[in-house]
């Protein structure tokens, strides 16, 4: 893997959740590339090994743990598991979270009489047909899956420790159609802030990215139809992103890079840094 810039992390060990995802296995193989042992933690161990053969084929170290970061019992097994394996966690990436239909509406106002079958999952659908139950799943996964891995992985986190919780651009201003994520991300932002003052007297830093809108497997049928033609919100999207095109993942690895060196960012803590071509920034006018 050819890396932005160059960082040492020989002999520590790096947790990362959602590490099947997308975004998280690049994370991963970066982690990997710089010489950290990679713990790849995630829901389907078969998901997870793909990413580590992937590894593992270019001199990595790295092993897979399956576990539910929603399962505090789980969690504190896989941590336990982590430090036998490799030591005690030195860099803790939260990257499991994600969103789903069931808890977006079907179009961006409300207007009881509209279905214009603008969204094919949740045409019509209104804030007062949202499950309770399915906005929770979105939340909790976002940010009690950071809280539970947080309070696992970094009991046994020493002086020079990291964590870098995964947030998102609508931290800052929420979208429309997805109030549980946007939510759930702002509570990840205000939980990162936190953690950074709490850790504060430890010698543990913590911080944030927050990407902008990236081509996953979790935003594709909001982003692309079934042609594969950008839809009218992709084309909102890219108008209101100065830099006029979605992300892909090796932007974010500079990044990553940066918050995990401690010789690169030492004195920066509680800081949640947008990766989103400008989106964050635009007022659009």
């Amino acid at each position: 893997m050819e890396l932005p810039i160059a960082v040492d992390l020989k002999g520590k060990t790096a947790a990362v959740t959602g590490a099947g995802g997308v975004l998280c296995s690049e994370f991963s193989k970066a982690l990997a590339a710089c010489g950290a042992n990679v713990a790849l933690i995630g829901r389907r161990f078969e998901t997870l090994e793909k990413v580590a053969e992937e590894i593992r084929a270019e001199g990595g170290i790295c092993k897979s743990y399956e576990a539910n970061v929603l399962n505090p019992g789980d969690m504190r097994a896989a941590a336990k598991n982590v430090e036998k394996d490799f030591g005690p966690c030195c860099i803790l990436i939260n990257g499991a979270g994600g969103n789903s239909p069931l808890a977006a509406t079907g179009h961006e106002y409300y207007a009881s009489d509209r279905a214009d079958g603008a969204d094919a999952v949740n045409s019509g659908k209104s804030l007062f047909d949202l499950d309770p139950e399915d906005v929770s799943a979105v939340f909790d996964l976002n940010f009690l899956g950071t809280f539970i891995s947080t309070q696992a992985l970094a009991r046994s986190m020493g002086m020079g420790g990291v964590i870098i919780n995964i947030s998102s651009m609508n931290a800052f201003t929420p979208l429309t159609k997805i109030p549980a994520y946007s939510g759930a991300k702002a509570a990840v932002s205000n939980f990162t802030q936190w953690l950074a003052v709490y850790f504060s007297k430890t010698g543990i830093r913590v911080n944030a990215i927050a990407p902008g809108f990236f081509r996953t497997a979790q935003n594709e049928n909001l982003l692309f139809g079934e042609d594969g033609a950008p839809t009218e919100r992709t084309k909102k999207i890219l108008a209101a992103t100065p830099m006029e095109r979605l992300g892909v993942p090796g932007d974010l690895i500079g990044t990553l890079l940066y918050l995990v060196s401690n010789e690169a960012s030492g004195f920066v803590t509680g800081a949640i840094i947008p990766v989103d071509g400008g989106f964050s920034a635009y007022s659009g006018v």
